[in-house]
């Protein structure tokens, strides 16, 4: 009875070791048919299983392997060479491999897929889409994944107003706002009066820090600031009118939602661009029949 005491307490020692989740480096403690059995010390009780297909040749007891833990379909623990594309903690885009009413699996680079539980998604994902997510243990010690990503993101980033930063969109709002993992760490998010069709969940963007709150989250702007933007957006408003035929079936006193259906800019974006179009002479207001048209010269 003791002894058998001793072995449980051994096995699980081992058990707690070897990182689940992890990349790390392990001892081969010996060979057998399916595979090598690898652990930490030369005195480990159990060890767990590289299998034989991806056992690298020539590999000898006493050898070292740097390998990653997760669990197979029996929920054994298990070892493989191959690199995840999210080791525990981490967050990353992944692609939607199938989907199932209990929720989706998502590839990561392994033999098996990863689950993201239906309660761990924001939205019913589809397959082949792009999600953001992070890789985490559920209450059984499984991997899994989740959208559920801001619990990752901190509010401490070292950025300040003005400075251009780069994240991925994970999460969009039409009525708050897209909410953005800067450097994949940090908490931000762009006000929904910027949001335009092109921005897209998944998507990498670049923003320019417009304000950072007071509890250190940072406020972003995907625009430039107002006399670059501009000029921009006059030039997207002038291509825009090629595109009619020379006249857009709208002005600047059109309703906001129908001024961003068709252009993406906000009304006083929009207002701005026709204005400075009017100061270079190159349009010119209709107002009986309510359009904006080019003046060809």
């Amino acid at each position: 009875m003791i002894v058998e005491k001793c072995q449980k307490a051994h096995k699980e020692e081992d058990k707690k070791m070897m990182e689940l989740g992890r990349k790390q480096t392990l001892k081969v403690l010996r060979k057998r048919e399916n595979g090598v059995y690898l652990g930490e010390s030369e005195g480990a009780e159990t060890g767990v299983l590289l299998p034989k297909r991806q056992v690298p040749e020539g590999t000898e007891p006493g050898d070292w392997l740097e390998v990653f833990l997760y669990k197979d379909s029996e929920d054994r623990l298990i070892a493989t060479v191959n690199e995840p594309l999210l080791t525990l903690g981490e967050l990353g885009v992944l692609t939607v491999a199938e989907t199932a009413d209990i929720g989706a699996f998502l590839d990561w680079g392994l033999e098996r897929d990863l689950f993201l539980p239906f309660k761990e998604q924001k939205w019913k994902v589809k397959k082949r889409e792009q999600v953001y997510v992070a890789l985490y243990l559920d209450k059984s010690r499984r991997l899994c994944a989740t959208m559920r990503v801001e619990r990752y993101l901190k509010a401490d980033s070292p950025y300040k107003k003005d400075d251009t930063v780069t994240g991925i969109l994970y999460d969009i709002n039409r009525e708050l706002g897209g909410f953005v993992a800067v450097d994949g760490r940090y908490f931000g998010m762009i006000p929904a009066v910027e949001l335009d069709r092109e921005l897209k969940s998944g998507g990498t963007v670049e923003a320019r820090v417009a304000r950072v709150r007071d509890d250190g989250k940072l406020v972003l702007s995907v625009r430039k600031k107002a006399y670059k933007q501009m000029n921009i957006d006059a030039e997207a408003v002038y291509s825009l009118m090629e595109d009619y035929g020379g006249k857009l079936p709208f002005t600047d006193k059109s309703d906001s939602d129908l001024i961003r259906l068709e252009t993406g800019l906000s009304k006083n974006a929009f207002k701005r661009a026709v204005g400075h179009l009017l100061k270079e002479g190159k349009i010119q207001i209709n107002a009986k029949a309510d359009t904006i048209e080019m003046i060809r010269r």
